[in-house]
């Protein structure tokens, strides 16, 4: 039952009642009703989890969500990432998340990814790391790709934030599983699995309601503001920087402090 995990399941139901979301699926079918799968998703926003993990309900299944580890420096989160069996994600130590998420693939977990790694900016796909497809196929189960679009409207990178009764419509698209064999090409699959979750996104955008010219969370290919794809990478190293900065002064001043 997992009566934590059941708890959030209601809250986000009621949460989205609350925002008047207004959610789409296509290719429900398409989710394996029983064993593991890695669940492959694109990352836009902060809020990705929601709708696809209600899709993941109306199947009968439920996506344990690899996030990062910061959420166990709050205690609350500790405790929910601990009951709903979610994969803590140290990215400077990550070898430990893998081999959690193979045991939880094992174990018949649907497992939730995305192989972007950030949230995109520009809203277009990233390039992918290859964890998806090496944990699919270490575990001997599917991946299957999805996409989702409208989430980005509600809180995400550079983009006003529009949390309340917004009535934001999102979308969200399941492929059909991809099987891996042992020895896969893992380099191959990535790519093939990056074109056909391009090709999903590019189902579920034409799907959705048309947006106005200029929108903060619509791609620049399609008449938004958002940035593009090299100018969204600038950006992003900026901000890598400066958090390697903060973080070099913070050990510098952990040091003085120790001494």
């Amino acid at each position: 039952m997992e009566p934590v995990y059941r708890t959030l399941e209601l809250t986000a139901e009621a949460l989205v009642r609350a925002q008047g979301m207004r959610r789409e699926y296509f290719g429900l079918a398409n989710i394996p009703a029983t064993g593991g799968f890695v669940l492959a998703l694109n990352h836009n926003s902060y809020t990705d989890f929601l709708a696809p993990a209600l899709g993941l309900k109306r199947a009968g299944r439920r996506g344990r969500f690899m996030v990062k580890s910061e959420l166990n420096d709050v205690p609350v989160m500790r405790f929910l990432v601990a009951h709903t069996q979610s994969v803590p994600v140290d990215r400077s130590a990550g070898g430990a998340a893998y081999h959690a998420a193979v045991d939880s693939l094992r174990a018949g977990n649907v497992v939730v990814v995305y192989p972007e790694s950030t949230i995109s900016r520009s809203f277009e796909l990233k390039e992918f790391k290859s964890g998806a497809v090496r944990m699919a196929a270490e575990a001997g189960v599917p991946v299957l790709p999805a996409a989702h679009w409208g989430a980005q409207r509600q809180w995400s990178k550079g983009t006003r934030r529009r949390i309340g009764f917004a009535r934001i419509p999102v979308h969200v698209r399941f492929g059909t599983p991809l099987e891996y064999p042992a020895d896969v090409d893992v380099d191959a699959a990535t790519g093939h699995l990056r074109e056909l979750m391009a090709a999903l996104l590019s189902a579920v955008q034409e799907e959705y309601p048309e947006a106005p010219t200029g929108a903060d969370w619509l791609p620049a290919r399609l008449g938004g503001s958002a940035p593009t794809p090299g100018a969204a990478l600038t950006i992003e190293e900026a901000e890598a920087a400066e958090k390697a900065r903060r973080r070099a002064a913070k050990a510098a001043e952990d040091e003085r402090k120790r001494r």
